[in-house]
C-alpha cells in the first residue's frame, strides 16, 4: 500500500448482516486492525472493499450521512447494510484511489493469531456449502461476474462451474477472474449474479440467516 488515506468496509462472522465503514492511513493500519479486533469480538473481520482516497475523513463522513439511518449505534461506525451498497457509492463517488482491498485483508491476517483464524473457519464451516440447486440455479445456467460482465461461468452440476473450458469450482474461478494464486482465501459468492442477483443474497435468502 502507498501511504495514503483509506476507507475500508468490513465485516464479522459475528455480526451477519452489518459492516463497520472505516478510514485508516497507510502506516497506521497495523495499529487500526489491533483496535478492532479486541476481546469483545470473537471472530477476525474481513475486508469486503478497501480503496486509497485523497481525503479519508470527507469520504467516510459522506458515507456515514448517506447511510445515517442505517447506523445501528450513533457511537459506533456499524451499519444495517450489504457491503456492496457501500462500495456501489465509492464507485460511484469515483475516488480516484487504487482498490487495495487484498493488501488490506492481508493485513488482517498478518495481525490475526492463528488460533482466531481456525475460529473463523470453523464458524465458517458450520455454513452450508453453497448448493446451486438448493438455491435454484439449474444446470446450464449461466453466472456473471459483477465488476466485468464479460467473464461468465456457466453451471454444471450443483457445486461446480466451466470457465474458459474448464470444470472448476466457482472459487476457483472467481481466483482465475480476480488474477489470485490457487491459495488465495476468497468467498465467490459476491462476485457473481444469477439474473441480476448476487449470489450471497440468494444464498443468505435459500438457507434463511
Amino acid at each position: 500500500m502507498s501511504d495514503k488515506s483509506i476507507i475500508y468496509v468490513l465485516s464479522n462472522e459475528a455480526m451477519p448482516g452489518l459492516v463497520k465503514i472505516g478510514k485508516t492511513t497507510q502506516h497506521s493500519v497495523d495499529s487500526r486492525i489491533s483496535q478492532l479486533y479486541t476481546t469483545g469480538v470473537p471472530y477476525p473481520f474481513k475486508c469486503e472493499y478497501a480503496v486509497e482516497v485523497m481525503d479519508c475523513h470527507l469520504v467516510e463522513k459522506s458515507l456515514h450521512i448517506a447511510f445515517r439511518n442505517n447506523r445501528v449505534n450513533p457511537n459506533r461506525e456499524f451499519f444495517d447494510i450489504h457491503a456492496d451498497q457501500v462500495i456501489a457509492i465509492l464507485k460511484l463517488l469515483d475516488c480516484g484511489g487504487k482498490d487495495v482491498t487484498d493488501e488490506f485483508e492481508a493485513e488482517i491476517e498478518n495481525n490475526t493469531d492463528k488460533i482466531d483464524l481456525k475460529s473463523a473457519e470453523i464458524a465458517a464451516s458450520k455454513r452450508p456449502n453453497m448448493n446451486f440447486h438448493e438455491m435454484g440455479i439449474n444446470v446450464g445456467d449461466e453466472l456473471t461476474f459483477i465488476d466485468d460482465t464479460a467473464q461468465k461461468v456457466r453451471v454444471i452440476n450443483s457445486k461446480k462451474v466451466i470457465y474458459a473450458d474448464e470444470e472448476m469450482s466457482l472459487t476457483m474461478a472467481t481466483r482465475k477472474v480476480k488474477g489470485l494464486n490457487d491459495k488465495h482465501p476468497i468467498r465467490p459468492a459476491p462476485y457473481w449474479l444469477f439474473n441480476g442477483e448476487r449470489l450471497d443474497y440468494i444464498y443468505e435468502s435459500t438457507y434463511e440467516f
